[in-house]
């Protein structure tokens, strides 16, 4: 799978924000993080493609990948049922000197 078509989109949201301006500390039992972005990948991308995606897109340094497939939501449209399409959500934690200008 390509790179670029491995990364859909960034998530930008107030949570999303919030949780990529977050860097915390080395602790004695964790070590230093930076921030952790969020976007929405292709539903069949593993972990170890989605940190190659966005060290070579972005140029920074991933520290961890989290994923989470997200279903569908059930929406009615008139008197048809339908469902909104189902997606891949991925939560990137980058190196603590690293930072996306993005969001």
């Amino acid at each position: 799978m390509d790179i670029y078509h491995t990364i859909i989109r960034p998530l930008v949201t107030e949570k999303g924000t919030h949780q990529s301006q977050q860097a915390h500390g080395e602790t004695r039992t964790r070590e230093a993080r930076g921030g952790a972005y969020a976007f929405e990948v292709h539903p069949k991308a593993n972990k170890t493609q989605i940190r190659q995606a966005i060290e070579k897109i972005y140029g920074v340094k991933v520290m961890a990948v989290r994923t989470s497939n997200r279903s569908g939501k059930r929406r009615r449209y008139r008197m048809h049922y339908g469902t909104t399409p189902a997606w891949k959500k991925a939560v990137v934690v980058l190196r603590p000197d690293y930072h996306i200008d993005l969001f």
